[in-house]
């Protein structure tokens, strides 16, 4: 129903725009500015949806800390930082209350390619990057599956402007450290840089130390005046720990380091990736445009896990031999990691786009191959027993290298896409775009199966195939030359996990059961804006202001709950249901001027429409309570304030002086599904400074001071919880997993450019 309305509004706009076009005497060229390949058009003029595009110029003026530094001047953005630069990005509240690693409801773009990252977040040299640009509303017509509420498409660095040699360092609060050193050329036919970056910083948390290597650069030929060929590279090495997780509001009061509190879940992560494409591009004038990607990006990860045993190396304890419990309990009392997770992720595959401007219309046809495998294996890191009262033969001890995971899960994409863009009159533009995937995903697991096992019907295989089309319409009027109104259907999709699919089937120590028949979520997203030029006091400003609605039904939840335990048999079904709405305003003023300043400001409701089969479980392990079940349909959707601003002022006392300040500004919010735990809103204030000099040798030196959250203002950058986590049959603010924020930040660095 919802697909024949859609496609119903596209003939309409049709039908409206050919009832006007006898009255248009000449039309200027129609240009088609959608890619998934090759990022490189700034301009929203004509635009259906709302967009955002932040230059490398800025990023790299930022000195941010990570890209959540960068995203906060965009209207719509959240994010959430785990420690050092890994970061999860969310757009108009979407998958707000998922925490786990999950994929975050975004299509995170790189050099083209949707990156699917084990753990959801992005992991990008912020020194690489020559733009972002941000698609809000379902993205899956251009980027496929996980856009179920737009895109962040980062682009690195490239280009004659790398030329030269340039050497930065910079240091920090919790003895931050980075160091960068870049060369480039532009000579003849070729041009090329590679640079070389390191990060390193204690943390501010106990077990909170990080630091990352990157190699990267690009290195690009001009075949002839209208093609040439790129080689894009970018290999990093990476280590984090915990991010400093306590238990509850009265621990992060006293203890907001956490050196006394429970750890995460997942530690000691040691990082490898290795990101590589080739992009073709051939001009053929009247002819139109080629664009060709193939690439291979892989994901290394080893880590912890499993914080779920007493360790059991003390004589007389476990081994099958039976003794006192008191004794056994006592001598074991602090939990151990007991797991050990070695992944490999690999995604390649090639891209192909054919793009063909027009006096009244233009279009772009493309194919999206790729194959995604990730082979997955767990051992116990040591001896233990699962938590518990009895020890000896009644608690077996679980041996350290015992094989728990061994599988191997894959999926294959093979998609068409487009756009047409007509220009039905002077004023009124008409954009169509269609997805059509065929996905298959299927694993295997290498751990033989049990007699009972079998005898259940258990599977050491699986395969499930599904085809999915994602569509948008949007119309764009041009009011004057500086004003038009911008109005856009559009959907996003996610297809399940194996996880999903197969529960425990995958997992055998796991207790969910399969179910095979899940259908992919889908989001529709609806969008009205203006987009305007104007001024104010002489100054001039760019607007652009958008309400927009997104629904999502029948999406994946747990019968049990979220990350709890079912008193019946869990499984993961379509029941699930969220409505995210609201406005959205951004206000940039002429960046030229002495002052300038830019506003960006999200009035954001969103609640859950369905959910209501949510288990909360109560007491301990050692002393478990019955389960709580809620029926959270009607509720706020965890961490997603109604209110957040983001206010900038730039002033610049030279050409080469400027000092910035940033104000943040959030309301506050529910920090779980029960909307049970309240916390309160939050100000902070960031400072910069920037000078930079030019020597008449055509040396260029700049140094920076920046000071985030400038009047220390103490606030959790992570709350979150459902259960009962101290075990004591109550549940409230003491059993939430909170991460306090560092509080006042300083850095400061200088760079040479020549």
């Amino acid at each position: 129903m919802k697909g024949t309305r859609l496609f119903a509004l596209g003939a309409l706009a049709l039908a409206v725009g050919q009832a006007v076009q006898a009255e248009v005497a000449v039309l200027p060229e129609v240009m088609v500015t959608s890619t998934t390949i090759d990022d490189r058009f700034e301009s929203k003029r004509g635009e259906a949806s709302n967009i955002n595009n932040i230059s490398g110029k800025k990023v790299d003026e930022e000195h941010g800390k990570s890209i959540v530094d960068i995203l906060e001047s965009i209207p719509g953005v959240t994010a959430e930082v785990q420690s050092g630069d890994s970061v999860k990005i969310m757009l108009r509240g979407v998958e707000a209350q998922r925490y786990m690693g999950e994929k975050p409801g975004v299509a995170i773009v790189i050099d083209g390619v949707p990156v699917q990252e084990r753990t959801g977040r992005v992991n990008i040299d912020l020194d690489n990057i020559d733009s972002i640009k941000v698609i809000k509303g379902g993205a899956s017509y251009l980027f496929g599956e996980d856009a179920l509420s737009g895109a962040v498409i980062i682009t690195t660095k490239r280009g004659a402007k790398m030329a030269g040699l340039t050497a930065s360092s910079e240091v920090g609060s919790f003895r931050h450290r980075k160091g960068l050193v870049r060369a480039g050329f532009a000579k003849g036919d070729w041009v090329g840089h590679v640079q070389t970056t390191n990060r390193q910083t204690l943390g501010y948390h106990d077990q909170g130390g990080s630091f990352a290597d990157y190699l990267d650069g690009k290195l690009q030929y001009l075949i002839d005046e209208t093609s040439d060929i790129a080689f894009g590279f970018e290999q990093s090495k990476r280590a984090k720990d915990s991010h400093g997780t306590v238990k509850g509001v009265t621990a992060a009061w006293l203890d907001p380091r956490s050196f006394t509190g429970g750890k995460d879940f997942a530690r000691n992560y040691d990082v490898g990736l290795d990101k590589m494409n080739v992009t073709y591009a051939k001009d053929f004038g009247v002819g139109g445009n080629l664009l060709v990607n193939t690439y291979m990006f892989k994901d290394h990860t080893f880590s912890w896990s499993n914080p779920n045993g007493f360790l059991r190396n003390v004589p007389g304890c476990g081994n099958g031999v039976v003794t006192p419990i008191a004794a056994c309990n006592m001598a074991n009392i602090n939990d151990a990691y007991v797991s050990g997770g070695d992944t490999m992720q690999t995604q390649k595959g090639m891209k192909a786009e054919w793009r063909k401007d027009g006096e009244r219309a233009a279009f772009m046809a493309g194919l999206d191959l790729q194959r995604f495998s990730d082979k997955a294996v767990t051992r116990n890191l040591l001896d233990y027993t699962t938590r518990g009262t009895a020890v000896g033969l009644a608690n077996p001890i679980n041996l350290a290298g015992t094989l728990t995971a061994d599988n191997l899960s894959s999926s294959d994409t093979q998609a068409v896409y487009g756009e047409f863009k007509w220009q039905a009159t002077d004023p009124l533009t008409v954009t169509l775009n269609g997805r059509y995937d065929d996905i298959t995903a299927k694993y295997e697991s290498f751990i033989p199966l049990t007699p009972a096992q079998i005898l259940a019907g258990r599977s050491t295989t699986g395969q499930k195939s599904f085809r999915v089309l994602s569509e948008r319409v949007g119309l764009n009027y041009a009011l004057t030359p500086d004003r038009e109104i911008y109005a856009n259907i559009s959907t996003g999709f996610r297809v399940p996990t194996i996880g999903q699919l197969y529960g425990s089937t995958v997992s055998p120590t796991g207790t969910v059961q399969a179910n095979p028949n899940l259908t992919p979520e889908k989001s529709w997203n609806h969008e009205i804006g203006l987009r305007a030029k104007s001024e104010l006091f002489g100054i001039g400003l760019d607007m652009d202001m958008a309400l927009f609605q997104i629904d999502r039904k029948n999406f994946i939840l747990n019968t049990g709950g979220q990350y709890q335990t079912d008193p019946v048999q869990e499984q993961y079904q379509n029941i699930g249901g969220v409505r995210n709405r609201g406005i959205e305003l951004g206000l940039l003023s002429d960046q030229g001027l002495a002052w300038s300043g830019s506003v960006a400001y999200t009035y954001l409701d969103a609640k859950f429409t369905r959910n209501d089969s949510y288990w909360m479980g109560m007491g301990s392990r050692t002393a478990p309570l019955p389960s709580v079940l809620y029926d959270n349909t009607g509720n706020i959707v965890p961490r997603t304030p109604k209110h957040k601003m983001n206010l900038a002022t730039r002033y610049r006392y030279t050409p080469g002086l400027s000092f910035t300040g940033e104000v943040n500004a959030q309301s506050g919010m529910f920090s779980d599904e029960v909307n049970q735990v309240w916390v309160g809103g939050r100000t902070l204030v960031n400072a910069m400074v920037n000078y930079e000099v030019k020597t008449e040798r055509g040396m260029k030196w700049s140094v920076f001071g920046r000071i985030d959250n400038l009047f220390d203002r103490f606030y959790y950058s992570t709350i979150r919880g459902g259960s009962d986590g101290d075990g004591n049959g109550v549940y409230n603010a003491e059993d939430m997993s909170i991460t306090v924020d560092p509080g006042r930040v300083w850095t400061a660095g200088m760079s040479l450019t020549f």
